[in-house]
């Protein structure tokens, strides 16, 4: 079974807020009302003080849905709408994002959505090229993908010899290094793409081209920086403007598993 942990915050935030506003507009008088009425008993006991700590005392449901409601609902509004944290499980990538770099993705970039179905609700922006974006990968949307966006709706995109064609303008590419040293088995170039410029990886081998497409509207052609070791749109489709989490801006930390200390010495905006 999948596990969607959007849904299954919203519902503890539901269940904890419907115990937290009984309690507090029912139960809770309930227990004043019970005090009360005992103090006004004309003969008590000097056990008075343990039997009004026991009318007092909260029920541990009401005690936990205190505790936790206002916690969840601050963690469900700053991941729904602000920020939520994504760690880079793959390499396709590189070199802009390492195995292990744990990102911050902006939520609000791209509009408002609902935590639950992603529906945008308020329209901020739109996605551009260049941009490094999350998204639900089309063929099973319980999984999360980050690729860089390269076709807008309305562009024409090809793919020949290992350049990036847009509507019939070649992607500037620089030669950086072949790598590794000594031994190389790709190329390290610096691509352009209208405003933004950034690092891609081409293997030396020969690649497969690609036909030219045109973008749908309502949907985004997306690219792994690793060209030649990325599963994106070129082989299957394009990304449903309902598909999309946010964008990508900033790495906070590296951490390749247990096996390893966190490392916080690269921390950087994505480019």
């Amino acid at each position: 079974m999948d596990f969607d942990f959007a849904l299954v915050l919203v519902i503890a935030v539901a269940v904890t807020g419907v115990g937290y506003a009984a309690d507090v507009f029912f139960f809770a008088k309930n227990r004043k009302r019970a005090v009360s009425a005992f103090l006004n008993q004309p003969q008590r006991s000097v056990m008075d003080a343990e039997v009004i700590n026991q009318l007092e005392k909260e029920p541990l449901w009401a005690e936990y849905s205190r505790s936790f409601f206002p916690v969840l609902f601050l963690v469900l509004i700053v991941r729904s709408f602000v920020v939520e944290p994504f760690q880079i499980p793959s390499g396709s990538m590189l070199p802009t994002l390492k195995i292990g770099d744990f990102i911050l993705v902006n939520k609000f970039s791209y509009g408002l959505r609902l935590p639950v179905g992603n529906n945008r609700v308020v329209e901020i922006a739109d996605p551009k090229r260049g941009d490094v974006m999350v998204f639900r990968y089309p063929k099973d949307d319980k999984v999360n993908y980050i690729k860089r966006v390269i076709g807008l709706p309305g562009d024409r995109l090809r793919y020949e010899n290992k350049v990036l064609y847009i509507n019939g303008e070649p992607a500037a590419q620089q030669f950086v290094a072949a790598l590794p040293a000594g031994n190389p088995n790709r190329k390290l170039l610096r691509e352009s793409l209208g405003e933004v410029e950034h690092e891609i990886y081409n293997s030396l081998q020969p690649g497969q081209n690609m036909r030219e497409v045109v973008v749908p509207e309502g949907h985004y052609f997306v690219m792994g920086d690793n060209r030649d070791h990325s599963n994106d749109s070129r082989y299957w489709g394009f990304v449903p403007e309902d598909h999309i989490v946010g964008k990508a801006f900033a790495v906070w930390m590296h951490w390749e598993g247990w096996s390893s200390m966190p490392s916080f010495s690269d921390v950087r905006v994505i480019q």
